[in-house]
C-alpha cells in the first residue's frame, strides 16, 4: 500500500493499518464532496476579503482540468514545456497558435505566461548548455537575454496572441538585478514596435517579474516601480535561501518553505511592493499548502496560484478564516 501524502510504502499491511487507511479514504471522499460544493463560490474570507485563486499549468492538454478547477485565471503558464518536448526550436508561427489557444480558453480572465525559463534541470536538447553548476548558471532571463533572437521570437508570438483578447500577463523569470528588467522591457517594446510596423495585429500586456532569488528580495521595491506586478516563486526562493537542492534527498537540511527565513523574505517582498502599490502573487508550492496559504493571507498576498488539484482545499481554508485571524498567525510565526 502506497501513501503518497506521507511518502510511505507499506509491505503486507496489518489489519489495523488497513482499517486506518480505509477510514482516511472515507474522510477524503467526504471532504471532496464538501469541496465540490464550493466550486462556483469565490475565495472570500469571513471578514469579506477576496483572494483570487489561479492555477499553474504547462501544457495545452491541461486546459480542461484547469478550467474545471474553478480557478479565476492562470497564474503561471510555463511556456518552456513546449520547447522542451521538441527536437528543434519552435518558430513564431508555431508558438502563436498555442498561446492564442490558452488565452482564448480563459478570456477574459487573466493568463500569466512566464517567458522561456530553461537552464538548470531544464535543458534544450538542440541548444545544450554545459555548466558545472547549472542552478546558478545561464538560466531563466539570463538565457533569453543571451539569445535575444529567441526572446524576440517568443515575445512577438505572445503579443500577437493577445490581440483582441487583452488578458495576457507576461512574467520574466529568475530576475536578479534591475538591469535585467530594463533590458527585457526594451526587447518587449521592440517586439511590439516591429509588429506595428509590419501591420500585424498585436496588443500590449501587463508585465511582472518573478521573485525567486535572494537578491530580488532586497530589490523588490525597485522592481515594483518598473512593472505591473510581482510573483513570488517560493520553490526556487526556498532552495536558494536555504542552500538546499529540493530534488536531493541526501541533503541533511530540510527543504522547508515555512522556514523563518523564507517567511521573512516573502513578507519583505510583499511590504516593499505594496509601498509602490504593486500587487503580489505567490505561485510556488507554498500557495497550494493550506498552512502556508493562511500565512500568505495574513501577510496580505494579493493572489495565489497553485496546482489545480490544490485549489479547492485552499478555497475552503480561506473561506473558513478571517484575514485578521490569519494576520495574528503570521505575526506569531
Amino acid at each position: 500500500m502506497i501513501d503518497g501524502n506521507r511518502g510511505r510504502i507499506h509491505i503486507r499491511p496489518s489489519r489495523s493499518v488497513l482499517r486506518a487507511y480505509r477510514q482516511r479514504l472515507g474522510d477524503e471522499r467526504d471532504l471532496s464532496a464538501r469541496l465540490q460544493a464550493l466550486h462556483a463560490l469565490p475565495a472570500i474570507t469571513r471578514d469579506a476579503v477576496r483572494i483570487p485563486l489561479h492555477v499553474n499549468i504547462g501544457l495545452v492538454d491541461e486546459l480542461p482540468f484547469a478550467q474545471a478547477s474553478g480557478g479565476e485565471g492562470i497564474g503561471l503558464f510555463r511556456t518552456e514545456f513546449p520547447f522542451l518536448i521538441r527536437e528543434s526550436l519552435p518558430v513564431e508561427e508555431e508558438q502563436y497558435p498555442l498561446y492564442r489557444r490558452v488565452l482564448e480558453a480563459f478570456a477574459p480572465k487573466p493568463v500569466t505566461m512566464r517567458t522561456l525559463d530553461v537552464g538548470g534541470d531544464k535543458i534544450l536538447s538542440y541548444l545544450p548548455v554545459e555548466e558545472e553548476n547549472p542552478s546558478l548558471g545561464c538560466r531563466g532571463i539570463r538565457f533569453t537575454l543571451d539569445h535575444p533572437e529567441i526572446f524576440l521570437m517568443q515575445l512577438r508570438a505572445l503579443l500577437r496572441a493577445n490581440a483582441g483578447l487583452n488578458n495576457l500577463q507576461l512574467l520574466f523569470p529568475m530576475i536578479s538585478k534591475v538591469g535585467e528588467v530594463d533590458e527585457a522591457l526594451g526587447l518587449l517594446a521592440r517586439a511590439h514596435r516591429e509588429l506595428l510596423e509590419e501591420g500585424v495585429a498585436t496588443a500590449k500586456a501587463r508585465v511582472g517579474v518573478m521573485i525567486e532569488v535572494p537578491s530580488a528580495v532586497y530589490l523588490a521595491e525597485a522592481l515594483a516601480r518598473r512593472v505591473d506586478f510581482l510573483s513570488i516563486g517560493t520553490n526556487d526562493l526556498t532552495q536558494y535561501l536555504l542552500a538546499v537542492d529540493r530534488n536531493n534527498a541526501e541533503v541533511a537540511t530540510p527543504y522547508d518553505s515555512l522556514h523563518p527565513a523564507v517567511i521573512n523574505a516573502v513578507r519583505q517582498v510583499i511590504e516593499g511592493a505594496h509601498r509602490q502599490r504593486t500587487p503580489v502573487s505567490v505561485c510556488g508550492e507554498m500557495a497550494g499548502d493550506p498552512a502556508s496559504a493562511l500565512l500568505l493571507l495574513g501577510m496580505d498576498a494579493d493572489s495565489l496560484s497553485m496546482n489545480p488539484t490544490s485549489l479547492a482545499r485552499i478555497k475552503w481554508v480561506i473561506r473558513s478564516f478571517t484575514q485578521r485571524r490569519a494576520r495574528n498567525c503570521s505575526m506569531k510565526r
